[in-house]
């Protein structure tokens, strides 16, 4: 049972009906074609409770190839990393390697009592699972199949999760809110 003051570590993503968040080459441009309107108030409620950011070094660099434009987090971000990567300047950025869980107080405590969020990768998002960390999953599933790419969750092993809310959209998309057991 997770203690009710603590901050959460959320999981907030979107993914294709067969599970996939990238498709066979990396890419998020499927996700993209959807644009993102329907989704801003959700987005918005969402984000107003993160404190800090999670990401992996593959996502990061996504982000990085993007262009300065595309850092929309003004908060401290985390990169799992074990390489050497660039920082962007004025921003709060913190890299990390190892084991999450040894990283929990670190992450916590940047984020000002408010939640955490999972940024991405799957890997990122089943590490957090693996060590028990992971305390919900906020999915918008996207209609439509991709075949193959980047999984949403890579774990091993099943987890029990407990629906806590849904939305609809008018694309199709459906946004499932789960707490992790």
């Amino acid at each position: 049972m997770t203690d009710s003051t603590a901050p959460l570590f959320q999981y907030y993503v979107a993914a294709s009906v067969d599970g996939f968040i990238a498709d066979r080459d990396g890419s998020i441009d499927w996700l993209l074609a959807f644009g993102m309107d329907e989704f801003t108030a959700g987005y918005e409620t969402f984000i107003a409770g993160v404190g800090a950011v999670v990401m992996g070094s593959s996502t990061y660099e996504f982000l990085l190839g993007e262009g300065p434009d595309a850092w929309s987090y003004d908060m401290p971000a985390w990169v799992l990393t074990t390489r050497e990567l660039e920082t962007i300047p004025g921003r709060d950025i913190r890299f990390l390697s190892g084991d999450v869980a040894t990283h929990r107080d670190d992450i916590v405590g940047s984020a000002a009592g408010k939640n955490v969020w999972i940024v991405g990768g799957g890997d990122v998002a089943a590490q957090f699972s693996r060590a028990g960390l992971l305390d919900e999953l906020q999915l918008t599933v996207m209609p439509l199949v991709l075949g193959a790419g980047a999984p949403l969750l890579a774990v091993d092993s099943l987890r029990s999760l407990e629906l806590t809310g849904s939305t609809p959209f008018p694309s199709g998309a459906i946004e499932l809110r789960y707490r992790v057991r």
